[in-house]
């Protein structure tokens, strides 16, 4: 039978990027040129603070996160950078930072070579980098700076901080216009000019297009997708997304996948960072996971076990298979620093916990290892499939502990036999 394909349905050609090499030796990652999609995070501790800034960049690696991000804001920041980087290759942890500037950038890495060297990019704002008639000497300063230090380069364009002065030009012209387009269509166009200028800018002075990554963040959906669209059809830059202020829980969760999902189906962006705002005392590795299960259940990346579970109804009153669910799920996700280097290949795993008889059997053939838990009114049996094939029925009160111990054997058995060939 011939299935019609809709290629609409279908992720759409990468956007063709120069690839930009962040780091170097064991801290290099490769953004862009056909590359997988990078994640990013960003630390929110004080820099100064180097055993708490450490602490969270190693959670957010082992979380799965490739690249950090951290505040430099003043000159004990600038000083903790080269100290923070050896903490973290004293704990073997190896990870392009980024150092995030603001304002005085240009003082702070030319008063700390240190700091200019421990980083493996600058991330800077062309709407503060400076003003008025010192705007181009600071900014001059770093690029010099990056250039001299072979750094790459994020010029990232935010909403809240925009070029006032590029702003009111393109308000003034837009005015003039016979036909003038509305005011959100200029601040898009600002935003673009903004971060296409300030590169034009920079390799004019000698920094290497493969040393440039343009972003321009916007805190909504729509924007940001316009504007990312407008930056792919005029630059072949390497693009960074994200949805800045995306806001706390499922409202930052869903705007950020629904405006970087529809960006990343069109073939754009090269490296992500969800910009969740955290709950007080809040995990801040959840950024890392809503990044990283996005692009894996898009199909651009696969980074941890998948665990399918039924939603639960009326047939599944007992909360069995959430609890099974759901401590799979965290098994999975607390073992994967330490799977990834003895089981090579487990990020392919599928896991299916289903709730009752209806879908349960059939769910868990698709799946590599799956579990049928009895539904309400059920036979209390638990039949589990591997590979396809019926390998055992559980009953009692530990089906959950000897499901668990089955996934278990199923990883070493299947992955295990690639770990050794591999080392042989």
């Amino acid at each position: 039978m011939n299935i019609p394909v809709n290629p609409a349905a279908m992720p759409a050609a990468r956007h063709h990027s120069q690839q930009v090499l962040v780091g170097h030796g064991k801290d290099a990652v490769a953004i862009g040129g056909g590359a997988p999609i990078v994640v990013q995070s960003m630390t929110n501790t004080d820099t100064a603070d180097i055993a708490a800034t450490v602490a969270q960049v190693a959670a957010l690696v082992r979380a799965g996160s490739e690249m950090v991000r951290i505040t430099v804001d003043r000159a004990e920041a600038a000083a903790a950078v080269p100290h923070i980087r050896d903490g973290l290759a004293r704990r073997g942890i190896h990870v392009p930072l980024i150092g995030d500037f603001h304002y005085i950038g240009h003082t702070l890495l030319t008063d700390y070579p240190a700091c200019a060297e421990a980083l493996a990019k600058y991330r800077i704002n062309p709407g503060n980098v400076g003003f008025g008639k010192k705007r181009d000497k600071q900014f001059s300063q770093i690029i010099e700076l990056a250039i001299r230090h072979a750094k790459a380069v994020r010029i990232g364009a935010n909403w809240g901080s925009l070029d006032q002065e590029l702003l009111t030009n393109l308000m003034d012209e837009n005015a003039g216009s016979a036909q003038p387009l509305p005011a959100r269509a200029v601040m898009r166009e600002a935003m673009v000019r903004s971060a296409l200028l300030s590169a034009a800018q920079a390799e004019t002075m000698g920094l290497a297009r493969r040393h440039i990554i343009l972003s321009a963040k916007v805190s909504a959906v729509q924007d940001l997708i316009g504007v990312y669209q407008m930056l792919a059809a005029r630059s072949d830059y390497a693009l960074h997304l994200g949805l800045t202020e995306a806001g706390m829980g499922s409202k930052g969760i869903v705007a950020s996948s629904a405006a970087m999902g529809i960006l990343l189906q069109q073939g754009i962006g090269d490296t992500i960072r969800v910009s969740l705002t955290p709950e007080p005392g809040g995990d801040r590795t959840l950024e890392v996971t809503v990044a990283q299960e996005l692009l894996q259940t898009m199909g651009f990346r696969t980074f941890v076990p998948l665990v399918a579970a039924c939603p639960g109804c009326g047939r599944t009153t007992s909360t069995v298979f959430q609890e099974l669910a759901r401590d799979i799920q965290d098994h999975i996700r607390v073992s994967m620093p330490t799977w990834r280097q003895l089981y090579p290949g487990v990020e392919a795993l599928n896991v299916a916990v289903m709730g009752c008889i209806v879908n349960g059997p059939g769910e868990s053939k698709h799946a590599d290892i799956g579990i049928s838990l009895p539904g309400t009114g059920e036979s209390p049996v638990a039949p589990v499939f591997i590979d396809g094939k019926k390998a055992a029925t559980l009953r009692g009160h530990t089906i959950a502990e000897d499901f668990k111990a089955m996934v278990q054997d199923y990883i070493v058995q299947r992955f295990g036999s690639t770990a050794k060939a591999l080392s042989e």
